[in-house]
Parts: structure tokens; sequence; C-alpha cells
């Protein structure tokens, strides 16, 4: 059935053609009832009321899969693994393979059992966990319903950051998962660090010459349908091709005597088609402190003149260190080669114990390591120690209804003491220390459909963003705002003092006074002898938290991953379990199912 408010009364269609699409919904299944509504919306956004385009743009689709071709099926939180997984799609598709691609959740694990050759993209969620999008399949493939997989062949990719302990567990499990189903790898999976993008494209390339041989008697069908939104006029530019933008404000919101400095960095995105919603990152593109290069160049006895090649290109290392390498943040990597090319007696037992080391990389940038012992280095071996470097992502603190062609965000800059010298972060001081107003910064909007607002602008919503995680909750309200949402909004901020960290105090005040936001929890955790933080307000308001989330609250978490995120998950916990009457098994399951329906949301770093 259509839903009830779609009537004869309340619809612009006739009685006839909403007999046709009542017959038509019917037939269809929950999938192909999604499909047809992103075909129909696209539709309503190429032509205009009442007419027929006379030539759509075409858009590929491909048809239903028979026995003998590709699924791709990508387990994503920040939409890495989704670029991947649609340009091995596209390449795949190129070189005549028939393939068809899927997010983990629109994909039922059971039809595993009838595919022959099987990619699966996986990053990997905060300590370990699957992706939200992937949660289900993850689970189904551990559990006693997942078939046996005799006749299924696949390979997977791994994207992570070898810094963390669990660095590519997702895709570590769906290869264990998959093997142990009785399936057999038709190429090793390969876990590919923070800078991914050139040893996954050589594994695609190798995982497509095996399957054009293996499928060469297989053709995509593809049917051309009118293109929708996602496909109208995109913007040319991306993480590959970044646009120029202009920094058009920078303003400290920590106060004189805070001992943080946090920036509301305002940026101009005029003339480069780039849109984004509540939920989604900016992508940042930063050039390293040259001051930190000339020392790295320094510590090593070199001059910076020497000539080194990277990728096509010939430049000098100084040039290179500027533009194209990562020489802030350490790794347990760099650690350990340079462990073997200075000898250091420190740095390989450090190298022995993975803990240690990778307690030590998280905490020394690049330049400390190279001076535990000094070594004279060759150009080729300095670069050939350090990642290239990649792009930071920052939620985006501002809707697009409210700013227009303005992106806003809100960064800490990482700032400590080395001795007696200061380090800073790379792209944290790029924005906040060496761009002027006017000046250029290259830029892409990374969208993030793992945290976005409830559809229905009557869904309530509680906000847990404790220091620069309150960046995409002002998103948030301003779109609410903007879009005259009924739903309530309850918002838990907390940071060091009320007087030098209160970010967005007058936004927020202005809020509660006109009823948009409807309730406002702070903690400043060291306005008193006891240090009090967002998870201790939660439980304080545990009763009204639990009433929320019956009534269908959505529950949002930003911030960072290693504590903050753990402890008011703990919390949350404890409401269940003390409001709910549920066992702590039965409220981590709980939690679960809100996760899957995607009322529970998290975008932790």
């Amino acid at each position: 059935m259509l839903p009830k408010e779609l009537s004869a009364l309340a619809s612009p269609v006739n009685d006839q053609q909403l007999g046709q699409l009542q017959q038509t919904v019917a037939e269809c299944s929950p999938n192909q009832l999604a499909w047809i509504s992103g075909y129909f919306w696209g539709l309503s956004q190429t032509q205009p009321a009442g007419a027929v385009s006379g030539q759509p743009a075409p858009i590929a689709a491909v048809a239903s899969q028979p026995a003998g071709s590709l699924t791709i099926i990508y387990a994503s939180q920040t939409g890495n693994a989704k670029g991947v997984a649609e340009q091995l799609k596209e390449e795949a598709a190129a070189a005549g393979v028939q393939v068809k691609l899927f997010s983990a959740d629109d994909y039922k694990g059971k039809d595993l059992a009838k595919e022959q050759y099987v990619v699966i993209v996986a990053s990997t969620n905060g300590e370990g966990e699957a992706p939200d999008n992937a949660i289900e399949l993850h689970e189904f493939l551990q559990s006693k319903k997942a078939p046996k997989l005799p006749n299924l062949k696949y390979a997977v990719i791994g994207l992570g950051d070898s810094s963390y302990e669990f660095f590519c567990q997702t895709a570590k499990d769906f290869d264990s998962y998959l093997a142990k189903l009785g399936a057999t790898a038709f190429q090793p999976r390969i876990d590919c660090d923070v800078d991914y993008e050139q040893p996954a494209a050589d594994w695609c390339a190798e995982a497509i010459t095996f399957l054009k041989d293996a499928l060469a008697e297989t053709q995509a069908e593809v049917v051309t349908l009118p293109v929708g939104q996602a496909a109208a006029a995109p913007s040319n530019f991306n993480k590959q091709n970044p646009f120029a933008a202009e920094l058009v404000g920078s303003q400290k919101i920590t106060g004189r005597n805070s001992g943080k400095d946090v920036r509301h960095i305002e940026i101009d995105l005029d003339g480069s088609g780039l849109t984004y919603q509540p939920g989604d990152a900016l992508g940042v593109w930063y050039l390293n402190d040259p001051q930190l290069a000339e020392a790295i160049i320094a510590a090593v006895g070199l001059k910076g003149d020497e000539s080194v090649t990277v990728g096509e290109a010939t430049l000098s290392l100084r040039e290179a260190l500027i533009e194209k390498f990562e020489i802030t943040a350490s790794n347990p990597q760099l650690v350990t080669q340079y462990a073997e090319l200075s000898g250091s007696k420190k740095l390989q037992k450090l190298a022995e114990d993975k803990d240690k080391l990778r307690q030590f990389a998280n905490n020394t940038q690049v330049l400390d390591v190279l001076r535990e012992k000094k070594t004279k280095l060759e150009a080729e071996q300095l670069i050939g120690l350090l990642r290239k470097i990649t792009p930071r992502l920052y939620s985006i603190a501002s809707s697009q209804e409210e700013v227009d062609s303005e992106v806003h965000l809100t960064v800490g800059v990482v700032e400590f003491e080395q001795g007696d010298e200061k380090r800073f972060g790379g792209a944290s001081s790029f924005l906040s220390h060496r761009l002027e107003e006017g000046d250029q910064v290259k830029v892409f909007v990374e969208h993030n459909n793992n945290f976005k607002l409830p559809a229905d602008d009557n869904a309530p919503v509680i906000m847990v963003g404790p220091g620069t995680g309150i960046a995409p909750f002002r998103s948030f309200i301003q779109e609410r705002d903007n879009r005259d949402a009924e739903g309530k909004n309850w918002l838990f901020f907390g940071d060091r003092t009320f007087t030098e960290d209160f970010l967005y105090q007058v936004e927020w005040q202005k809020y509660l006074k006109s009823g948009l936001l409807t309730q406002m929890d702070v903690a400043f955790s060291r306005d008193q002898g006891e240090k009090v933080y967002v998870q201790h307000r939660i439980l304080e308001q545990a009763e009204q938290v639990w009433q929320w989330l019956q009534d269908g609250a959505y529950l949002y978490i930003c911030g960072d991953a290693t504590r903050m995120a753990k402890d008011v998950h703990d919390a949350l916990v404890t409401v269940a379990e003390e409001q709910g009457g549920k066992t702590r098994e039965e409220a981590e399951t709980y939690f679960n199912e809100l996760r899957k329906a995607k009322r529970y949301q998290k975008d932790v770093y």
C-alpha cells in the first residue's frame, strides 16, 4: 500500500495514475521500491513540471545479474572504501566484465550463495568495528544463518591506518568469515594504509586482469535510464582534482587564557559547483611548514636542492617535503625502518613491542624520530621513509542552506612542546597560522551517508559533541532552522572551562531562546574540583534521555574516538540498563539495533 499521506486528494496524481502506482508497488520488493524512488526523484530534478525531456542525460544501470559476473560490496564509513569500489566497478565494466555494485547495507548476505565472484572493499570503524553500513552483513556472516559458499570466489581490499591497533580489522574479518564458509580467494587480501590509492589501484588492475579472463564469456548488460540528481551536473572537483578555494575568514573562538587554540574557518566555494549536506566533511590538501621541511633536511645531513622523483614528477627535495609528503605525524613503519637505517638501539627495542611502538609513533613527530640518532641519509632514502601526504578531513560546521557558497570548519590547532621547541599539526597549522585571508586552499567535499539528519523533520535529535565535535551539530541546527523542522533538538557539549572554551556560545544561546534548541546540557571539566564530562550529564538526565529514545530520537556522537566515544557509549548502555530494565547484553543489542536503523550514528576520529 502507498502511505496514507499519498492519496488522490492529497497528491498531485489523478486516480488512474494512483491506481497504476499502487499496482506497481504491490509487485515490487523493498530494494526495488528504493531504486524506483531514486529514479522518479531524479526525473523530477531534470524535467520542469509537465515537460517531457527529449534527450535526458543517460546513466548506466546494470540489469539483473546472472552467475558468471562480478559483485562488488563496499563497507565504508567516510567514503574512501566506496570510492575505491566505484572505481573498481568503472574499470571492470570498461574491461567487459559484467559488474554490480552494492553498499553493504543494501546487500542480502544469503545472496552470496548465488554469486560466483565477489570483491569486498572494507574500511574499519573505531576499535576494529565494522562501518555502520556493514554491521548487519558482518554479523550475518558470523551467524548460523550464513550459507556454505563452496562455489564462491572472492577477494578483499582493506583500507585503514596502521597507526591504529586494529588495522584493517573489518577486511580481515570478511576474509576470515568467507574462507570459513568454504569460499576461495581468487586473489590475496591487501591491507592498504592511509596512502592507499596506488596500492589499491594496482590490486584492482590485477583483479580485473584475472576476472576478464575468467569471465570472458560475459558482457555487461546495460540499461540506459534518465539521470537523477546524483549524476546531474556534478562538480568537476573531487579528491583527485580539488578546488582552489579562497579563505575568507579565520577567527580564534577560544579565550585568551584557554589551553586550546580553536579556530572558526570560513572558505568560499563560489564557482566550484561543490555541494554538501550536514554531516559531510571537507577534505583539505595542505602545504607543510617550510621551516619544518628545512629542519628535517638538516637532521639527515642534506641540503634540500637534491632532485627526487615522486610519481612522474621530478622536483627538489625541499619542494617534495613541503608539497608531497607527510612530515608531521609519525607512524610505526617509519620508526621501524629508521631503526634499521640508523642502528638506534632505543628504536630497535621499541620496534620489537607493537604496543609501545604504536604509542611512541602516535606521540612523536617525524623530526623527533630522525633526531633519536643522527644519521646521514640520501634524499631517496629520506622520502622512502615517508608516507605520501593525504588530505585532512574536517566535519563541516555549516549548512549550505544558511551560508550559501561558503563552508565553515571548526579546527582545533594541534600544538605541543617537544623539549624547548613547539610542534604543530600539518593541516591545522596551515589553516590557522600560514594561510592569510584571500589565500587559496585546495579542497573537496567528502560525503558521509553514515552521519545524516533524519529525513523526518519531526523526529527528535540528541547530539553529543564535546570540543571540536560540536562542528557537525552547528550544521545540523542551521539546517533544521532553515527547514523549519518541528523535531526537538537536544545538545550535550563539553570542554575545559565555561569562560574560555564554550565554542559558539552566543549562537547556542540564540537557538535556546528561539526554541529551536530544546535543551542544552554542558560539562566543563575544570570548572570544579571533580572533573565532569558529557557522559556524566547523560547519566544525570538518564530518565529523559531514555524517554527521548523511546519517542524515536536519533542519537549522534562526534569527537574523540579514543576515550570520549567509548565513555559516552558506556553511559548510554547504563541508561538502557537502569531506565529500560535491560541486562548489559540486551542494552548493547538495543544500541546495535539503533545503529542498524540509522538512529545511532557516530563521526569519531
